[in-house]
């Protein structure tokens, strides 16, 4: 998409450890350097060959911390001492909520990213949805000359949303991570069917995930897969803040998390996923376009 309408695409790899809490998992966070620089490479010949219709990788930028914060890098503590870029009340809902640092990193390394490299336009992924939310109203505030656009979510073809946190699955945990987004197509399905209310909305969609785990309980624990929920939402497109009757002229953003717990009676030589399979968290989004004008 970037190449698409930029003569010029600038990509930042950065792990940015203001965005961890305390007991995240920042240093067993995949880092893919290697992997990263070849697909672009191979992506910077294939956009060389299509005649000069499309943008070239101009750069990648892949700072220091100690560039990114010539401070310092401040604490993960909530009431850490530093420079931050705090975005509210948007960035203390949801993900906020179970992450209470998480935006005020991600607001603050991208203000830090946007005044480096003075972007015209960036680009994020719709499965960050509450990011893109929280940037765009930080481009807005801040009244900052960067237009901020939104790639839909790429996922598997079962319908997991990709992250680099799926390869801490394993097999087991994998063939069943598809429940959020299974969930969040109930919800989806009722909304094209006219329901507007949110106990039509969401109601089906906690009863889905509540049928699903008991039907994972009543498996022998070697085959089992267990989760947690953490948060069903209906939130406005623009604040995502709940709301109770979604406004068919603005639509919503139906969004969840859940976190998938490590494996009863792991097998001998059973597939884990990275680090032995720690508790994963799973987050997804579905945007229900508005229907009427």
């Amino acid at each position: 998409m970037a190449a698409a309408e930029n003569s010029a695409v600038v990509v930042s790899i950065y792990v940015n450890p203001t965005q961890f809490g305390i007991h995240e998992d920042l240093d067993s966070y995949p880092k893919t350097w290697d992997a990263d620089c070849k697909m672009l490479r191979d992506l910077d010949r294939e956009l060389s060959e299509d005649g000069g219709n499309l943008g070239k990788i101009a750069a990648v930028f892949a700072p220091t911390t100690a560039t990114m914060y010539p401070s310092g890098r401040p604490g993960q503590e909530v009431d850490a001492k530093g420079s931050f870029v705090t975005i509210t009340p948007v960035g203390e809902l949801l993900e906020g909520g179970s992450r209470p640092t998480f935006f005020r990193g991600v607001a603050t390394v991208c203000m830090k990213l946007f005044n480096i490299v003075l972007p015209e336009q960036v680009y994020f992924g719709q499965k960050d949805i509450q990011q893109t939310v929280v940037i765009k109203k930080m481009v807005k505030d801040f009244c900052m000359d960067t237009k901020v656009i939104i790639g839909a979510t790429q996922r598997e073809p079962d319908g997991l949303a990709l992250s680099s946190r799926n390869v801490y699955l394993g097999t087991r945990r994998r063939s069943f991570a598809t429940v959020l987004s299974k969930a969040l197509k109930v919800v989806e399905a009722a909304y094209f069917k006219g329901c507007r209310s949110r106990g039509e909305l969401l109601g089906p969609a906690k009863e889905f995930l509540e049928v699903s785990l008991r039907e994972q309980m009543q498996l022998k624990p070697e085959e089992r897969v267990t989760f947690e929920v953490d948060y069903i939402s209906m939130a406005d497109p623009d604040t995502m803040e709940e709301i109770e009757e979604i406004d068919e002229h603005r639509g919503a953003i139906i969004s969840g998390a859940v976190k998938m717990l490590p494996v009863d009676s792991p097998q001998e030589s059973e597939d884990l996923g990275l680090s032995s399979g720690p508790p994963v968290r799973l987050i997804d989004n579905i945007i229900l376009e508005p229907v009427s004008t």
